[in-house]
């Protein structure tokens, strides 16, 4: 399913005392089966963003057309719950928002919430709980005498039981170990290909970003300062640091590497393979000379 902002701007609390503009001009395009990063600072306007794809907030000015959608501020919508099964976020520390008696309970919530039968519901939950690595006897667990990574997985078992097309990750790696970001990262991205889904990832994370996105959007303000493919963002780094962000580990040790021999790479890398194999081929080619 496509979503397309177009010119979008959110204010809150209009006409009181609060007014406060959050994002304006937005438009970004998010093709069937992209994997899209956004990136900025906070206070950026990415949250704001976030919460326009499935029309929790709704543009002051502007349009978000989601699918066959069109959500603009001048215009009642109805049925809205349609767009939020479609569109599923995984919000910052999911497990925070469990409450039921049984992690199968807790995940079929969702479905059932939309219309889905029980059975059919219970039926997701062992798919979903499959899904995210965890074995079915868990499903009749409490959700609060797991683990915190296990009770993170059974958050977003939760929104994958919906079946969305979209699914919008907030920092899902938020307050995880490194071991427990990659596997957490290594989930998404499988699902990402083995569903074809559409995913949106707000991250503070440069490495995530480069690793897994098509495309990234980068946040200035509440306006789009820059958009591209990895390579295209990451080949000015000069940039990204002037914003005060940082960029992949292995896009700074080319840069040090090209200080230090005073040379220039044929392209900006984002993995440590192909970054080793040109500056292999640059020392050999040193050495025959």
């Amino acid at each position: 399913m496509d979503i397309s902002l177009q010119q979008v701007e959110y204010r809150y609390q209009v006409d009181t005392p609060f007014e406060r503009l959050a994002i304006k001009d937005v438009s970004i395009d998010i093709p069937s089966g992209t994997f899209l990063a956004i990136i900025g600072h906070t206070g950026s306007g990415k949250s704001t963003v976030l919460q326009h794809l499935n029309a929790l907030l709704k543009p002051t000015a502007g349009k978000v057309v989601v699918g066959e959608r069109e959500i603009t501020s001048d215009k009642k919508q109805k049925n809205l719950k349609e767009i939020r099964q479609k569109v599923g976020i995984v919000f910052q520390f999911p497990e925070h928002q469990l409450f039921d008696e049984t992690v199968e309970k807790d995940i079929c919530f969702g479905p059932m919430n939309f219309g889905v039968s029980e059975e059919e519901a219970k039926r997701r939950a062992r798919i979903a709980i499959s899904q995210v690595g965890l074995p079915d006897e868990i499903l009749e667990k409490s959700p609060f005498d797991l683990s915190g990574g296990q009770m993170r997985r059974v958050a977003i078992a939760g929104v994958l039981a919906m079946e969305p097309d979209v699914i919008v990750l907030d920092e899902p790696t938020a307050g995880l170990d490194p071991r427990g970001r990659k596997e957490i990262m290594e989930m998404f991205y499988t699902l990402h290909k083995e569903r074809k889904l559409s995913t949106v990832l707000v991250t503070h994370s440069m490495e995530d970003a480069s690793k897994y996105a098509d495309q990234i959007v980068i946040l200035k303000r509440g306006e789009v300062y820059k958009k591209g493919t990895p390579e295209e963002i990451f080949s000015s780094p000069e940039g990204l640091i002037q914003l005060g962000l940082d960029v992949p580990e292995v896009v700074r040790f080319q840069q040090k590497i090209e200080e230090r021999f005073h040379t220039k790479l044929s392209k900006t890398h984002l993995t440590i393979e192909t970054l080793t194999t040109e500056i292999a081929l640059f020392v050999k080619g040193g050495e025959q000379k």
